[in-house]
């Protein structure tokens, strides 16, 4: 029987995961790109200029004024956890 790849990739170690998504900056900056890879756009009026808000992780659309968190319409939406922690536990499961 051939050896599965998929089941046998060579991962990342904790020292390194933790050099990556270590602190909650880096897990938004990471969640922002994987999110929106070719920049953020608005989810109501398609535009691509935003301001941050003072709220964490949170963005305004410039022309609509449509507000928008990271992590709404995702697995992490409304959680009262850190992304820190949702990295660390999707990282130890897989």
């Amino acid at each position: 029987m051939s050896k599965n790849t998929i089941q046998f990739q060579k991962g990342i170690g904790i020292m390194e995961f933790l050099d990556s998504y270590g602190s909650e900056e880096q897990c938004e900056r990471a969640l922002f790109a994987w999110r929106w890879p070719d920049g953020f756009y608005c989810p109501e009026c398609g535009s691509c200029r935003f301001c941050k808000l003072n709220r964490k992780a949170e963005y305004q659309c410039n022309r609509c004024h449509q507000q928008t968190s990271l992590t709404s319409n995702t697995i992490f939406d409304s959680t009262k956890l850190p992304l820190t922690r949702w990295f660390l536990g999707i990282y130890l499961i897989t």
